[in-house]
């Protein structure tokens, strides 16, 4: 079964099997992901530490796919050009960390990949309102980022359906995308208030069934 074409599905590599990195990011790209998502935390912003710019470097040479880099981390304008040297081809930054994103987004542009930024749950649409015309993604955490697993916030369908709302009305192409306790339950709900791009990592890589099993059972909820 296909999903929907409007409907993305990002696997995130967060709960990867990361002794075998690489073949499971082949699995999810002869499953039909559209996009690889790759969760970048630093310890500081969030409480985990995960990867860096040499993992995402690995993970280019298992796909041809986009990777959806989302940086969760401290001052990411220091950053940005290590991970495009690395292979991202989308690099997502948080607002609660940019005061000056409008400069940050453009740096983004300027190296030639695509940029988002994300906004955390208690964090209003509003933060974004004057930047949503520069960008190529803007991301709804439906979770409190930090640790994958965790379950899906349910008041952030208002949230998804508002911003949505703004897109379309101002005529925006920005894919609206939402990253937290996405599985097969949830991902028609998110679909329905606005999200076009769903990140899973928990129903994708930790479901006990294969990848290419847990992506048709995500993309079966869509159609």
């Amino acid at each position: 079964m296909e999903s929907s074409p409007q409907v993305k599905l990002a696997p995130s590599i967060l709960s990867a099997d990361f002794a075998r990195l690489g073949e499971q990011v082949v699995e999810a790209t002869k499953a039909g992901a559209d996009y690889i998502h790759v969760d970048v935390m630093d310890g500081h912003f969030v409480p985990q530490i995960t990867i860096g710019a040499p993992v995402v470097a690995a993970v280019r040479k298992w796909t041809d796919l986009p990777l959806d880099v989302h940086l969760m981390i401290e001052a990411p304008e220091q950053q940005i050009s290590q991970f495009v040297d690395a292979g991202a081809d989308i690099i997502t930054v948080h607002i609660e960390v940019c005061p000056h994103i409008h400069q940050v987004v453009k740096a983004i542009k300027e190296l030639g990949v695509k940029a988002g930024v994300s906004l955390n749950p208690e964090t209003p649409v509003a933060a974004v309102s004057e930047i949503l015309p520069s960008l190529d993604l803007a991301l709804v955490m439906t979770v409190n980022p930090g640790y994958g697993g965790q379950s899906f916030i349910e008041s952030m369908l208002d949230k998804i359906a508002r911003l949505r709302a703004e897109l379309d009305e101002k005529g925006l192409a920005a894919e609206l995308e939402v990253d937290g306790g996405i599985n097969a339950q949830i991902a028609p709900r998110v679909v329905k208030a606005g999200a076009r791009v769903l990140v899973a990592g928990a129903a994708v890589f930790g479901s006990g069934q294969t990848v290419d099993e847990a992506l048709k059972k995500l993309r079966a909820g869509l159609l």
